[in-house]
């Protein structure tokens, strides 16, 4: 007898298998029209109010000398190894023995190193301009291509093209002068020229005084009067 013939595997029949999804971690909302709303609001205002705090960041960067009260209102500060500062547009103020105000600015400005006695902050300018304030109300301009100011002794030096102008319509022309600005003075060695109503005046050196009141022309001289003999 022989043996039963074995049964066919049977291949089982595929499972269907399911992954839970994990649900996310924060649902999506579309913001409602009155959060839109506000939301541009803020924005609109942000937009007015940074310009805003911009202007009045600037504000205080010029009026903070202002508010410390120095008479003298520009400082340099310069580290070891770092390169001499720059200003452009620098701005003195200060006053003489007498209170009286005068007013240094130029077109640049630039700290220098060892120069004058120790400790002085000497500051050399391109194109500066002095103006002023005489005791009667006058005013002196004066301007030139170069100068040194020298803070700790109010004293500036001048040179090229130095002329200085009196509001009376009076006009001086040297190549270099220096001004004690604390006591009200100016000086110069070279050849100067002054014009104005009176006439003109050359002379190899000048002498100013009690600002303006008294000018004296060192050296040779010679004046050429309006209506008067040479």
């Amino acid at each position: 007898m022989s043996a039963p013939a074995p049964k066919p595997l049977r291949t089982p029949a595929p499972v269907a298998i399911r992954r839970a999804m994990p649900s996310p971690s924060r649902a999506r909302v579309l913001p409602s029209a009155a959060a839109l709303a506000r939301r541009q609001a803020v924005m609109r205002a942000l937009r007015i109010v940074l310009p805003g705090m911009g202007m009045v960041l600037l504000a205080l960067l010029l009026i903070w000398p202002e508010l410390e009260g120095q008479e003298n209102r520009l400082s340099f500060r310069q580290g070891t190894g770092i390169a001499a500062a720059h200003v452009a547009a620098p701005l003195f103020q200060g006053m003489d023995e007498q209170r009286r105000p005068y007013t240094i600015t130029a077109e640049l400005a630039q700290q220098v190193q060892g120069r004058g006695a120790p400790g002085a902050e000497v500051v050399a300018l391109r194109i500066p301009r002095a103006d002023i304030t005489l005791s009667d109300g006058a005013w002196l301009l004066l301007e030139a291509r170069e100068g040194e100011y020298d803070r700790g002794a109010n004293r500036l030096e001048l040179s090229g093209d130095v002329t200085l102008w009196h509001d009376a319509g009076t006009r001086f022309h040297t190549d270099a002068a220096t001004l004690d600005l604390a006591a009200g003075t100016a000086r110069g060695a070279r050849a100067v020229e002054a014009t104005g109503p009176f006439g003109s005046i050359t002379g190899e050196g000048f002498e100013i005084h009690e600002r303006g009141a008294a000018i004296i022309f060192t050296g040779r001289a010679r004046a050429v009067l309006e209506g008067g003999a040479p």
